[in-house]
């Protein structure tokens, strides 16, 4: 295959990072998942096909440099009645019926265009200029693909995180049930916080089979992204790097030359003005070679003056033709060839202050939603300390069960917004990445 702007093949090595096999670990690493979609998502493979046809549209086998040549063979037998009157008078007339004759050919033709104005030469870089258009084509499938794949895949982990967080609160909560059955034998405490404590464990069970059932959706829905490639349950990694920090003046550069849908436009500027040049071709004359090596055979009936007679010789020429005027379709084609240029620029311009805006709203979405993690980490710190004070005060019989349930509930509130806060900051940097064409140059 040959080497341009971007390569699948290429990719998909780079991102095939030590796969073992999912069905031999228990967790599905970020680059197993990127693999196991690279290899399987229907959406990639059928992006790969049409980048196979069009590097096989830019073989010499398709641009009209190489002659035609063709084999042509045939044979006639004919049965005739005839009268036959010669032009020497000292031969009688005859009547013939049934007189037999026969004829066979066989020949190889060759025809090659020295000249068609350009046209071919032309034809010939418009078709690699389509071929570096579909590799673009299929860099934005695929990373419109690794965008799903984590939307699904963080949404697993999310999921993940808040049922560890959901089971350590319903273990502080069955502990704190035992405790007030203690109390209650005791007569320390009344019957009304046993039962607040076996509410309390019901909500939290409820909780926890509503998260697994989410879970297992989310899981679903990723193995659809991944192709359905294994049926083993698996985890997923929550840990997530934020890779931007303060780079947004050259990530915004790299935009306005990297964006897949920007080099798109370029691409097809390229083409447009191959096209002006192609039609432009029609003007000028075609000049052809031709040649052929026949071979013929002819067995006349008794009425010739030749009974058999064998051809054999090559034949060769020239032949020029020029379309002096063909209706105004040449003038129209350029017309419009010159309008289609005029309009990809027009895009390219509407995409170049589409970019910007995108760029900017999505960088600051990220800064936004990194923030806003910071502060809920910061607020986890807050929501801890204060359900480790009232824990204390609780057990030494200064807060009651409502104030230690609420303390435990900001503190559950708190980790399901950080775990929120998280990911979703993961996903803003990665459309940031993508807006600027680095989303397949960074480790995630």
């Amino acid at each position: 295959m040959k080497t341009h702007n971007f390569n699948i093949v290429v990719l998909a090595i780079m991102f095939f990072i030590s796969f073992n096999g999912i069905s031999q670990q228990d967790v599905l690493t970020k680059e197993q998942a990127i693999a196991l979609a690279l290899d399987n998502n229907y959406g990639v493979k059928i992006a790969q096909n049409a980048v196979a046809v069009a590097e096989n549209n830019t073989s010499i086998l398709n641009t009209g440099f190489l002659p035609t040549v063709t084999g042509n063979a045939g044979a006639t037998y004919n049965l005739d009645n005839s009268e036959v009157e010669f032009s020497d008078s000292s031969r009688p007339p005859a009547i013939l019926n049934g007189a037999e004759s026969s004829r066979y050919n066989a020949s190889v033709n060759i025809n090659y265009t020295l000249f068609d104005g350009l046209g071919r030469r032309y034809n010939y870089k418009r078709l690699k200029e389509q071929y570096q258009l579909s590799e673009l084509q299929a860099r934005e499938t695929i990373e419109n693909t690794i965008i799903q794949l984590f939307s699904v895949y963080y949404n697993v982990a999310q999921l993940s995180d808040n049922l560890s967080t959901l089971e350590e609160t319903l273990t502080i909560t069955k502990d704190r049930l035992v405790r007030a059955e203690y109390q209650f034998e005791y007569g320390q405490n009344t019957k009304l916080e046993v039962l607040n404590a076996e509410v309390d464990i019901n909500n939290d069970s409820i909780n926890i089979i509503n998260t697994k059932q989410q879970l297992k959706n989310t899981k679903r829905d990723l193995k659809l992204v991944l192709g359905e490639t294994y049926t083993n349950d698996f985890d997923v990694e929550t840990e997530v790097q934020f890779t931007l920090e303060f780079q947004k003046d050259s990530l915004f550069e790299k935009a306005k030359s990297r964006n897949v849908a920007l080099l798109q436009t370029e691409k097809n500027i390229l083409i447009s003005k191959l096209d002006i040049s192609s039609g432009r071709s029609a003007y000028l004359p075609t000049l052809g070679l031709t040649g052929s090596y026949g071979w013929n055979k002819n067995n006349n009936n008794a009425a010739s003056f030749v009974a058999t007679s064998i051809n054999t010789g090559l034949s060769g020429g020239l032949n020029l033709s020029w379309n002096l005027f063909d209706g105004g379709s040449t003038i129209n084609r350029v017309r419009n060839a010159k309008i289609n240029l005029e309009t990809q620029k027009l895009q390219k311009e509407n995409i170049l202050l589409n970019i910007e805006r995108d760029f900017n709203n999505a960088w600051d979405n990220y800064a936004n939603k990194l923030e806003i993690y910071n502060i809920q980490e910061k607020n986890i710190l807050t929501a801890k300390n204060n359900f480790e004070r009232t824990q204390e005060k609780f057990k030494i019989g200064q807060v009651n069960s409502i104030e230690f349930r609420q303390a435990q509930l900001n503190l559950l509130n708190a980790e399901l917004n950080r775990n929120q806060a998280k990911f979703e900051a993961k996903l803003s940097e990665l459309e940031v990445l993508q807006i600027s064409g680095e989303l397949l140059n960074v480790k995630f």
